[in-house]
């Protein structure tokens, strides 16, 4: 429903902003990963958006990047994670180590946020790994070779595709822009080159 919200940001507590746009101010819950993104109280901002309607309650959450956003609506849709806990972990980890704890099904990564005990941690790595096996089978490209017939997927580069695809990304398109890169530079870097490239051409 709300895309994202931009405008004044009127006030910046724990996990709380409110960005004033058109003389509305809207309470945003968020991460301490955007908090430590965001410019000082009075100058402009733009937080991309997610809307959770219950039925006693319509809470906004904010991010500073889509990539977060997208990370934080994929834990929020393995069972037993809530909204709360999807903050808590974006807040202790960034959606780049999220990726990677789950790629590389690391659960105790994931259990050093607030509320995460060791079955929850590893429920999140198992039930995005598998959502990423799926998509993989859904119709992603053939990930065994780069451009020329370089091999380009084994060992790092199928970790940052898979990582990638726990960001939201098509396996497809995450392919892609891996294999643009040097399939030897680390996963992390790998991933952070790859997200740069994809959030260039927005």
């Amino acid at each position: 429903m709300l895309y994202s919200v931009r405008g004044k940001l009127m006030a910046a507590e724990p996990n709380l902003v409110v960005v004033e746009c058109g003389g509305v101010g809207f309470k945003c819950m968020t991460t301490l990963g955007t908090q430590r993104q965001l410019p000082a109280v009075g100058s402009e901002v733009q937080l991309f958006t997610h809307l959770n309607v219950r039925e006693d309650a319509m809470d906004l959450f904010g991010f500073y990047t889509k990539t977060e956003l997208n990370c934080f609506r994929m834990l929020t849709a393995v069972s037993g994670v809530g909204p709360k806990v999807g903050l808590a972990i974006l807040s202790e980890l960034t959606p780049e180590q999220v990726a990677m704890a789950v790629a590389c099904g690391d659960s105790k990564s994931l259990s050093r946020a607030s509320g995460v005990g060791p079955k929850l941690a590893q429920r999140i790595a198992l039930e995005l790994k598998d959502k990423v096996k799926k998509m993989d089978a859904a119709g992603a490209a053939d990930l065994s070779a780069a451009p020329g017939g370089v091999p380009s997927a084994a060992g790092n580069a199928a970790n940052a595709v898979n990582a990638l695809a726990v960001l939201g990304y098509a396996p497809a398109e995450a392919a892609a822009v891996v294999a643009r890169f040097d399939s030897s530079l680390p996963t992390e870097e790998l991933i952070r080159l790859s997200l740069k490239a994809m959030a260039s051409r927005f």
